[in-house]
């Protein structure tokens, strides 16, 4: 029995949307894992085969840009049989809240994955406030004319 090729015209216009999209941009997503470590957010990037002296991270108006280069090797005369990986420029944007030390962002690139420490501002870390009991506020000493005393001794 022969099977015949039916056309899907669904998964037919998925596919060369999917290749429009990506030959128009020219870039790709980066994947990311975001986390809390402390008073610190980290984010690993994957940017396998990307150049270190390509990678440009910039902050502008609480958006962190991240851009990086992968090229494509150099064929010359060769006849591709699978061309999977992507080359290109590649780009990640992250919007950033308020609170973040942004100038004290610091990046590393080690095997192919870019570290981002982006630290809590020193005024958005929660802070703990005493509170004092009002039978405790009479029992305080009070400094009149550079002596301390009691309020109950005045």
């Amino acid at each position: 029995m022969a099977t015949s090729n039916r056309f899907d015209p669904f998964r037919e216009l998925d596919r060369l949307l999917g290749e429009g999209l990506r030959s128009v941009s020219g870039s790709t997503t980066l994947p990311m894992d975001l986390y809390k470590d402390g008073d610190r957010f980290v984010g690993l990037i994957d940017m396998p085969g990307v150049d270190p002296a390509s990678i440009d991270i910039d902050v502008e108006d609480r958006t962190l840009t991240v851009r990086g280069e992968r090229r494509a090797p150099a064929a010359g005369d060769a006849q591709w049989l699978m061309h999977e990986r992507q080359s290109g420029t590649f780009a990640r944007q992250l919007a950033l809240g308020k609170g973040l030390a942004t100038d004290r962002i610091e990046a590393d690139y080690t095997d192919g994955v870019l570290r981002l420490v982006i630290p809590v501002a020193e005024e958005a870390q929660p802070r703990k406030i005493a509170v004092t009991h009002g039978a405790q506020k009479s029992e305080q000493p009070q400094i009149v004319d550079g002596d301390a005393r009691s309020e109950s001794e005045n």
